[in-house]
């Protein structure tokens, strides 16, 4: 199937422009901040917030054909693709990080994928680190034949699939979150969004008009996320697009921790403003952003919209140490 054969709006009838909340939160107008809410969560039910952002162009650029893809055992992105195919009809296969996982109970996360009809394929970690390699991803595509009831017909082939990096953060991920930036256009004078691997914050800044800058609150420790983030920019775009920086002080010990700190803040924000709060991604951006307003990072006037990637079903992060 050509790739504009694929009308993924008329089949999944998408929300977008995704609607635009205002929040009256104290903690923001008594520095003169207003803060809205760009309730990406809303897209679709299935494939919420960036995920539908950065999946859409590469589910038109795959055109049908399997999709190959790789995550750790509570990624949101592989229930996304997993969705996706069962809702478009072709055939996806997970690779999950960490062998150990396969003589265990599936996780609600990694349930979900397999109903969906996702073949998942558990692998060490040395594997997983290693999965860019043609030859690593062949063995993996041969044990997932192998583990369908009754044998493969025949071997697979790589060049059969469609690959889609961990996260679903590549150049046409991120052209796609290029549309959050225009949707945000002269809305906002900041816009701040949580960031596991680049590419939503990669294709948001490009997409913002000059004078509105993008922040970036990483999930995940070590650093690595601002040379990530360059790197997809620069396939997507050819070079550093936009104004973005990142604060890397929020992740609260890496994906899925928490701290005390951030438990008692995103379960007064539920309670104040009615609006359930995702504990991985989106709870640690909003925290990151009341700190910042605190400490006088934004001047009285400046109206923040903060995106609200995805919704509150995933498990619950563990308490950093």
């Amino acid at each position: 199937m050509p790739p504009e054969a694929l009308d993924l709006t008329a089949v999944l009838r998408p929300r977008l422009p995704s609607p635009l909340q205002p929040v009256e939160d104290e903690r923001f107008s008594r520095h003169g901040i207003r803060l809205l809410l760009k309730r990406d969560d809303l897209i679709h039910p299935d494939l919420p917030g960036n995920k539908w952002r950065k999946l859409a162009p590469n589910l038109r650029a795959a055109g049908g054909r399997p999709l190959l893809t790789f995550g750790g055992a509570y990624s949101n992105h592989l229930r996304a693709t997993a969705a996706a195919g069962r809702l478009l009809g072709f055939p996806t296969v997970g690779v999950v990080r960490g062998d150990e996982l396969a003589s265990r109970p599936l996780n609600p996360s990694l349930a979900q994928c397999a109903a969906d009809g996702m073949r998942l394929v558990f692998v060490d970690r040395t594997t997983y680190r290693s999965k860019n390699d043609p030859h690593v991803l062949a063995r993996i595509l041969g044990a997932a034949a192998e583990g369908q009831a009754g044998g493969p017909a025949h071997s697979p082939r790589l060049a059969d699939h469609y690959l889609v990096p961990e996260g679903g953060s590549n150049a046409l991920a991120a052209r796609g979150c290029t549309a959050l930036g225009h949707e945000l256009r002269q809305l906002a004078d900041v816009v701040a969004v949580a960031c596991g691997t680049g590419g939503t914050l990669a294709g948001l800044a490009a997409g913002l008009a000059p004078q509105q800058r993008a922040i970036g609150f990483p999930v995940l420790r070590g650093g690595f996320l601002a040379g990530e983030t360059a790197r997809i920019q620069q396939e997507a775009f050819g070079g550093r697009t936009g104004d973005w920086t990142l604060d890397e002080r929020f992740h609260c010990g890496g994906y899925a921790r928490s701290t005390p700190g951030l438990d008692a803040f995103a379960e007064e924000f539920e309670a104040r403003h009615g609006l359930p709060v995702e504990r991985l991604y989106v709870a640690k951006m909003l925290y990151g952003l009341a700190t910042l307003a605190a400490e006088g990072a934004f001047p009285p006037g400046t109206t923040i919209a903060a995106v609200v990637t995805g919704r509150p079903d995933a498990p619950e992060p563990s308490k950093a140490p």
